[in-house]
């Protein structure tokens, strides 16, 4: 889930050490869009027989500017001159596990005499440290298990692709990843998903990135051009290694986890010194990941927990659809004789499929007959999305890519569970990463200037910045040639309320959840403007973020956009079978539910809606289930009163992770007027 890039030149080569510079920086800056929380390089120089490595919680970019860098970078060009080779690869880090603010968790991870650079996240790190005991565990880093791992295995032999095997069988999750060794002369490239390619003739120079597309902006580069001798970019595919001499450029291809060929260490005639340059991120010290179920616990904070209010005897007398569940205080909602909801009498059902076949028939035309990607799976790490990813490989049988964005606000928990996936699939994953940060102060100052004045038709705004996904996923079709596009929509989730409450009336015809008439577009326009007025808080950096995210949800065009549940019937308890038990999908700290749970804004906005309301989110959605015929009004009454439970834990960590005080916004929530109060 991060960038990973690299370049390697063979002694007694003579290319020009001003444009192996350019080439490097270019290459680094276009991973920077996989992740902007810290970064790293590690140069191998063979003059002096040092590694020097160059990382802090700074953004590429930054790291790229400093002075250290350039003092590493120009003293490793100047040991080029000398027809010694040139060996340098790096990372641009999209923060999981492991603090940034500790140097040792940020890439490339020095351990046991190695430097290992890794995108992906290794879910089953624990398990692997217990299974170890003779093994040291020193960080919070998933990545660490990995040097620790191959160390072991080459102290008990000396076959590097077999203690790379030996590794790699025993990696739940994904990873793409790079090795290098303070005492061997080869170098490893591996892969569980193909999110790994390289451009190499062969002869002098190999460069590596996470994605196909920074190889092919680089091969656009003048800079490119002496190197390029009509080279292809490769893939290294889903399980897959290589082993690549650094002297002779030899490059040995192996299979994960079972290979024929034997390669054997090669040892440098010197031990190699690891020395680190540590730069700081002067402007923020704040965490970008906080763990709810490590640094959080409502049994250690009741002072806070017990903030949460608990109104469910007052909402228990709101009026309700006896068809449904809606309440009285659901806008511009009507009753009739029998009491039965509008919604309810103008709904036409979701559900009721195409036939799968007819899809098959769709995507045949989209189909690559030459084993490169078909098809752009949209990937929040939610259970949709898994789904649809599961059907799109396995019965479609296309060869998707995972495509997702991550704003600031995706929990830690969906970035394990999209490893899980895409590592169990073999799916290459291209993330794109917005400035995390940014997009965090975005949402705070918008929440301080709501609280000012809490209209309630302005709470989408806490998650425009997300809206960029339609944007981004229209920018990786054309990145990597792909035109088909299927998405996990799942029209059951239809939140016409959040509209409502900014004044729109409802369009039981619209034929997507998404869809908004211009009509509606500008009433909408004329109620938040309205708003800005009202609290000019809103009026700051964030109004061009939520301009574009605007854009791009209600006003750019799709294309070769289908929708699987439109061929595929959507089962809950068939869609939570397949996640848990084949993907062994990890379910949040603070709800049974396994909807919501990849987004921490979620919990926050339906905390609201609930407790000032009587309703959330929740009751929307089980009673477009009752209007299915997939669920009884009882049972639905049953689910709603525990789905509507605050969710503390997330709670916490979403106001923790923008920066600001839980006492102070959930109090002042808490005064909001209750539309209950005023009901008959």
């Amino acid at each position: 889930m991060c960038g990973i890039f690299g370049i390697i030149i063979k002694k007694d080569t003579y290319y020009s050490e001003n444009k192996i510079s350019k080439i490097l920086k270019k290459v680094a800056i276009l991973s920077e869009s996989r992740g902007k929380d810290s970064s790293g390089l590690a140069f191998r120089n063979e003059s002096d027989h040092t590694i020097h490595v160059v990382k802090g919680d700074i953004p590429i970019r930054e790291l790229l500017a400093n002075n250290e860098f350039l003092i590493e970078l120009n003293n490793n060009l100047a040991s080029y001159q000398k027809e010694k080779g040139f060996t340098a690869f790096g990372h641009a880090r999209l923060v999981t596990n492991g603090t940034q603010l500790q140097e040792v968790n940020n890439q490339p991870v020095v351990k046991d005499g190695m430097l290992v650079i890794h995108n992906g996240i290794i879910v089953n790190v624990d398990e692997l440290w217990d299974k170890h005991p003779e093994m040291k565990r020193e960080y919070l880093i998933d990545t660490e298990i990995i040097p620790s791992l191959i160390r072991s295995n080459l102290n008990q032999q000396d076959d590097l692709i077999q203690a790379c095997n030996s590794t790699f069988c025993q990696l739940e999750g994904t990873y793409s990843l790079a090795v290098m060794f303070e005492e061997l002369d080869q170098f490893i490239l591996a892969t569980n998903n193909g999110s790994l390619y390289y451009l190499t003739d062969y002869e002098t120079y190999l460069i590596f990135a996470s994605e196909g597309h920074f190889l092919s902006m680089l091969q656009k580069e003048k800079h490119y051009r002496i190197f390029d001798k009509g080279n292809d970019i490769v893939q290294l595919k889903a399980n897959q290694g290589l082993i690549i001499n650094l002297k002779t450029l030899k490059q040995d291809h192996f299979k994960i986890p079972f290979n024929e060929t034997r390669v054997e260490k090669q040892e440098s005639t010197y031990k190699f010194d690891i020395q680190k340059h540590l730069l700081d991120n002067l402007v923020s010290k704040q965490e970008v990941v906080i763990d709810p179920s490590v640094f959080i616990n409502r049994t250690n904070e009741t002072h806070l927990f017990s903030l949460l209010e608990d109104n469910s005897k007052a909402i228990q007398k709101l009026k309700r659809c006896t068809k449904c569940i809606l309440p009285e205080t659901f806008p511009f909602i009507e009753f009739d004789e029998n009491g039965v909801c509008n919604f309810c009498n103008h709904y036409k059902p979701k559900n009721q499929i195409k036939p799968i076949s007819e899809l098959k028939e769709l995507v045949e035309s989209y189909r690559k007959k030459n084993g490169k990607p078909d098809c752009l799976v949209p990937f929040s790490g939610g259970r949709d999305s898994t789904y649809s990813l599961h059907i799109v490989k396995e019965i479609l049988g296309l060869n998707p890519i995972a495509y997702t964005y991550d704003w600031g606000m995706v929990t830690d928990l969906a970035r394990r569970n999209i490893a899980r996936v895409c590592g169990k699939l073999g799916v290459e994953n291209i993330i794109v990463s917005a400035n995390i940060r940014w997009k965090r102060e975005n949402i705070r100052k918008n929440i301080q200037a709501w609280l000012k004045n809490p209209a309630l038709g302005m709470i989408p705004l806490f998650m425009a910045g997300d809206k960029f996904f339609f944007y981004y996923c229209n920018q990786v079709k054309k990145q990597t040639g792909i035109d088909l596009n299927i998405w996990g929509i799942n029209d059951l989730e239809n939140t016409e309320f959040k509209t409502g409450f900014a004044g729109l009336s409802p369009k039981f015809d619209k034929k997507r959840i998404y869809s908004l008439s211009i009509k509606n577009q500008l009433k909408l326009f004329s109620f938040v403007t309205s708003n800005l007025i009202k609290s000019p808080g809103y009026i700051n950096q964030s109004v061009w973020d939520s301009l574009g995210s605007f854009a791009a949800r209600y006003i750019a065009p799709k294309k070769d956009y289908y929708h699987l549940f439109d061929y595929y019937r959507w089962d809950e308890n068939e869609i939570n079978d397949l996640i848990q038990n084949e993907y062994n999908w990890e379910t949040a700290i603070d709800t049974k539910s396994t909807w919501r749970i990849g987004d921490g804004t979620a919990s926050f906005y339906n905390y609201i809606y609930y407790t000032v309301t009587g309703f959330s989110e929740n009751d929307t959605f089980r009673s477009n289930q009752i209007r299915e015929g997939m669920l009884s009004r009882e049972k639905a009454m049953q689910l709603i009163e525990e789905d509507n439970q605050p969710r503390y834990e997330t709670l916490r960590w979403y106001l923790a992770i923008v920066g600001l005080d839980f006492s102070t916004v959930i109090k002042r929530i808490n005064e909001i007027p209750k539309l209950y109060n005023h009901q008959n």
